[in-house]
């Protein structure tokens, strides 16, 4: 809703030391004036123009309505809604905002749909319906009715800055008392529902669509008390993906008010919930729209395999839902790829991010850059990166729920093929573990082979007491012989340096693992005590060296 997103009596703008001793202006209640001449002192003549069938909407915002509208349509027709509900048509005449002077009262802020007034000295309905002079009439439409309102300026000047500027503005002369408004047809409804609003701050209407409607018409006449009212009565309706994609493609005049945050908020919320575990909707996560994608890559309680494969997913999307390559280019470097978590992609992803043709090669390599500069902090520097980013909208050094463990590794080729991992496991992961559940790190690669750790709570080797097992595994590649010498290695109090755990030597084929059983020679209840050795500031730190026997 443009720059005026307050109205004078908004409840979310008045200090409360202003209105302690009771209730806020905005509370009060002045229905019984609506429409009543005792109480007024303008009058207000809505002319109702016919949606002309051969107006297209000329906006990108404007096509995002008229997909709101078939929403709405069938919604509509399943609900077998009464005929005061509204219908916004594909074909809606909207107005340019070129065509609207700011010193006549109306906001020229919002150039997706401007409202139309003019201020009149004669109320003589030919002479405003005839009128040459005024650049807001609207082309190739027709005054199909009209509506005569008593209102007081006041009230709707208190609550709206459109008709603040309008009243404070527009009148040149006492005796100009009349004021006209043009709408579309299909706004009357809404248009009606709001200006009682504006006395009695409550609404009729309770459907969502109808809801919808209005929340439109208030963001038209700046009305962000009634966004707000809108806004919350939405949010107690039962969501769904469709209302929620609904609201997240709403015009941008609309998103960017303060006052409908929270329910965009909480569509972004609902999807990334129902969503979290891409694997489960992947036909129907594929076709769902950027504005959906955008919502569930933005979780951190995303449940994938890992970046690397929250990055592929990105990519199957983005080249069906954008088959043209520059439309692509220009999706993925614009909008997704500040919601993809580069730093914790494995180096050797991110050397095909760098040659892949999907994004533009200045981004890639800007990006691969950045990933690289933090996986090379030091681990309290990368926590402290992440967490001044904790309320940034794109987080992209928060890790997420991986289902397999990110890990740092350090390769050398001389003078033998060798290659040390870095497993950190927070303390409330390693609880989760208990009684019989493992975590498995990220593949990691030596001598060409994949390899990966999982870490375990397993049952000792006599069964006799639960403890922590730390096992070394190849990735399945046929019958494939490897040897290797390995180590086990973890950080321990006082010293917090790594100590030697466990070492040994192994002839690898596809699918095998080796290990210990109780890494700590100690129990599980030992291990995760509140005064064990092995957590240093809430994380576990292993760490595995891998050399290639010859």
């Amino acid at each position: 809703m443009k720059d005026f997103n307050t109205d004078l009596f908004d409840p979310a703008t008045v200090m409360d030391s202003d209105y302690s001793g009771g209730a806020s202006p905005s509370d009060a209640d002045f229905g019984f004036a609506f429409n009543d001449s005792n109480f007024s002192d303008r009058i207000l003549r809505i002319e109702i123009m016919g949606d002309s069938a051969e107006a297209r909407p000329d906006s990108d915002c404007c096509a995002t309505i008229a997909d709101w509208a078939r929403h709405r349509k069938r919604r509509r027709e399943d609900a077998k809604k009464d005929s005061t509900d509204l219908t916004i048509l594909p074909d809606e005449q909207i107005l340019n905002g070129n065509q609207l002077d700011i010193d006549d009262g109306v906001a020229g802020e919002n150039q997706d749909e401007e409202a139309v007034a003019m201020v009149e000295e004669c109320p003589s309905g030919d002479e405003a319906g005839n009128s040459n002079d005024s650049n807001w009439s609207m082309d190739c439409s027709t005054v199909v009715r009209v509506k005569t309102l008593h209102i007081s300026s006041p009230i709707l000047a208190a609550k709206s800055p459109f008709f603040y500027k309008l009243f404070s503005n527009g009148m040149k002369e006492s005796e100009q008392r009349h004021v006209t408004l043009r709408i579309s047809a299909s706004e009357e409804a809404a248009l009606m529902e709001l200006l009682n609003f504006m006395y009695s701050n409550t609404l009729s209407t309770t459907t969502p669509a109808a809801l919808l409607d209005v929340l439109m018409a208030a963001d038209k006449f700046e009305v962000a008390s009634c966004m707000r009212y809108c806004s919350r009565l939405l949010r107690n309706i039962p969501m769904t993906p469709d209302s929620a994609l609904l609201y997240l493609d709403l015009p941008s005049s609309v998103l960017m008010a303060e006052a409908v945050q929270p329910l965009t908020d909480a569509a972004k919320q609902y999807l990334a919930s129902r969503y979290k575990d891409i694997t489960k909707f992947q036909d129907e996560v594929m076709g769902l729209p950027l504005a959906g994608i955008e919502a569930i890559l933005s979780s951190d309680d995303l449940q994938v395999a890992s970046e690397d494969a929250a990055y592929d997913f990105v990519l199957r999307w983005a080249r069906v839902q954008y088959p043209k390559l520059e439309e692509r280019k220009e999706v993925l470097g614009a909008r997704l790829a500040r919601l993809i978590r580069f730093p914790y992609m494995t180096c050797r992803k991110l050397k095909k991010v760098l040659t892949c043709n999907d994004f533009d090669h200045e981004v890639a390599s800007k990006l691969v850059l950045e990933a690289l500069f933090f996986k090379a902090e030091a681990p309290h520097r990368q926590r402290s990166l992440a967490a001044e980013e904790s309320a940034a909208l794109n987080r992209r050094f928060a890790e997420r729920a991986y289902k397999y463990r990110p890990v740092k590794v350090v390769e050398f080729e001389l003078p033998r093929q060798q290659c040390v991992v870095y497993l950190d496991l927070k303390r409330e992961e390693c609880a989760s573990l208990f009684p019989s559940g493992r975590v498995y790190s990220q593949a990691f690669h030596l001598g060409g082979q994949g390899f990966f750790l999982s870490a375990h709570c397993n049952m000792d080797q006599q069964n006799s007491f639960h403890c922590f097992g730390l096992f070394l595994g190849m990735q399945e590649k046929g019958s494939v012989s490897f040897a290797v010498d390995y180590e086990f290695a973890a950080r321990s109090r006082p010293t917090e340096e790594f100590v030697s755990k466990y070492k040994g030597n192994y002839l690898f084929t596809g699918g095998k693992a080796v290990g210990y059983r109780n890494l700590f020679a100690i129990p599980w209840t030992s291990f995760m005590a509140e005064d064990s050795l092995f957590f240093i500031n809430g994380v576990l730190h292993l760490r595995a060296e891998l050399t290639v026997r010859h």
